[in-house]
């Protein structure tokens, strides 16, 4: 697997865009998140034809608010095949329908949709209501010769951890968002993920990294320039 970050901000972080990544899982790309800054990102970069998989955590902008810019490009742009959006729930596919019927009115010409269960080596976690209140979001987790972790917007993060560490063993990399701000109670405060510090490599993403504290020994994922696209 590589992971490969288009951006590590914020939804107000915007010198740093939107925090959304590629994936190089068993040679298909999957893209995670889509958020306002994405769509220009990957045509900056030229990596739109990477998108092959989407995958999103939850409908917040930040996470999704340029999603139909880039099915409109596929199709219309690139005459492209239709990429494929895997969802965890058929509720949450519901509400993906709904968010992306407003602006391209019929959903299904421009992506295609799979059950999520049908992938081997990715699993959902569900973690309704840790970001914001009565609010679905979901945290990823990769599985091949190793492990990666992606938390998506999450305040509590025992929510993420308590199911990570039921699973078999794998050497784990896990990519957590994090706020330096203790009052930020829909992130995780960086101090609470020093307990699972042991047992993991982690990485701190969706965040302004020129807020780091000193006393913060998670490596943030806007200065590890091998993850940044």
């Amino acid at each position: 697997m590589q992971i490969k970050f288009l951006g590590t901000g914020g939804a107000f972080d915007t010198d740093y865009l939107n925090s959304a990544a590629l994936l190089d899982f068993r040679g298909n790309h999957i893209l995670i998140d889509c958020g306002f800054t994405v769509y220009t990102t990957l045509i900056k970069k030229s990596l739109i034809n990477k998108v092959d998989y989407i995958l999103l955590t939850h409908l917040h902008n930040d996470h999704s608010g340029s999603l139909a810019n880039l099915l409109l490009h596929k199709s219309i742009v690139q005459k492209a095949k239709k990429p494929v959006l895997l969802y965890p729930s058929e509720h949450f596919r519901k509400q993906i329908e709904e968010f992306l019927a407003i602006q391209l009115k019929d959903p299904a010409k421009y992506v295609e949709f799979m059950p999520l269960d049908q992938w081997e080596g990715i699993r959902a976690i569900d973690t309704f209501g840790q970001h914001s209140e009565n609010y679905q979001t979901y945290a990823y987790v990769f599985d091949d010769k190793y492990r990666f972790v992606y938390s998506g917007d999450l305040g509590k993060p025992e929510a993420l951890f308590d199911k990570l560490e039921k699973l078999p063993y794998l050497p784990t990399s896990v990519f957590h968002d994090i706020t330096f701000d203790a009052a930020n109670t829909g992130h995780t405060y960086y101090k609470k993920l020093f307990p699972y510090l042991i047992g993991y490599e982690m990485f701190g993403y969706h965040c302004d990294p020129s807020r780091n504290p000193p006393d913060n020994p998670i490596r943030l994922v806007f200065y590890e320039k091998d993850l940044m696209a």
